[in-house]
């Protein structure tokens, strides 16, 4: 963040990704929404962005090339962020994305380091895009399953974050991508000192991504195993399949909130009318030792 003097802080990010589909139009789309997220979780707005991309020499059509573009372009009309220009390169593997800024004002940038003990904890997307996007590179995935997963991973944050920056009650708030629900969780509890317990029963799942889970692992999910496991708690029976979910890399995840308890109920209610797929998945406890508790 960079404050100006009397006016809106700026906050900038970027982001890029190789295909997670193989619609050109689709991927520019989701590429688009993954860039923007981050100054949704901060309570920011985007205003513009540079787009970044790397291009095989041979091999990708232009006409390929061009539908990246525009699906990405449409997506950021759609948020009311300006395209400013942008650097691309070659590279033998295609990536593509955006380097965002956005306006934010000072006072009520949210944070994922001021969790409170009592908070409750909302999750605005359901889990399993990483599962679903390894599956699609190996063609395990259905025409449904893609679909669903397609379909959110193209939803803006922005409608929740219009939501959610309107109250005085959210108290911290992560979106959730590359490092999965329990590596951004955790993050959070140790930024706000806290333990957060995360009922596994009620998180949202993308439908039948738990039975594809234990053949469509990524690389990435083994990786935050590796640096999140040891913080880590499970109670009770908790599936293998629900556990790998946990740590599934996120492609334009949702937000992961948290707000007093006090105005929780109406959060939620809130969001479901905004058209977000709302649910409460946890709470936060004082810190005990573990930065999660799965039960």
């Amino acid at each position: 963040m960079y404050a100006w003097e009397g006016g809106p802080a700026l906050v900038q990010t970027v982001d890029f990704f190789t295909p997670i589909v193989d619609d050109p139009y689709i991927y520019g789309q989701i590429a688009a929404a993954n860039s923007l997220s981050d100054v949704y979780a901060m309570g920011g707005r985007p205003v513009t962005a540079l787009a970044i991309a790397a291009f095989p020499q041979d091999g990708l059509h232009t006409d390929d090339i061009a539908q990246i573009f525009r699906g990405g372009f449409d997506k950021l009309r759609e948020a009311g962020v300006a395209l400013l220009g942008g650097h691309t390169v070659q590279d033998r593997e295609i990536k593509f994305g955006y380097a965002v800024t956005g306006a934010v004002d000072p006072k009520r940038i949210l944070t994922n380091a001021n969790a409170k003990p009592g908070d409750r904890l909302i999750l605005t997307k359901p889990l399993g895009t990483g599962i679903v996007g390894t599956a699609i590179k190996f063609g395990r995935a259905t025409d449904d399953l893609i679909d669903r997963a397609v379909a959110q991973m193209r939803m803006l944050n922005k409608s929740a974050a219009d939501v959610i920056t309107k109250s005085d009650a959210v108290h911290a708030c992560t979106d959730i991508t590359g490092f999965g629900l329990a590596g951004h969780a955790s993050e959070m509890a140790i930024g706000s000192n806290v333990t957060i317990e995360i009922d596994s029963k009620s998180l949202p799942i993308i439908p039948g991504v738990l039975e594809i889970a234990s053949k469509n692992q990524s690389g990435g999910m083994k990786t935050n195993k590796d640096h999140f496991m040891s913080g880590i708690e499970f109670r009770g029976e908790v599936s293998n399949d629900l556990r790998d979910l946990l740590f599934d890399p996120q492609t334009s995840g949702g937000l992961l909130i948290s707000v007093a308890a006090g105005s929780a109920d109406q959060m939620v209610d809130g969001l479901k009318k905004a058209g977000i797929q709302a649910v409460f998945v946890g709470r936060v406890k004082p810190a005990s030792g573990k930065q999660i508790i799965f039960g």
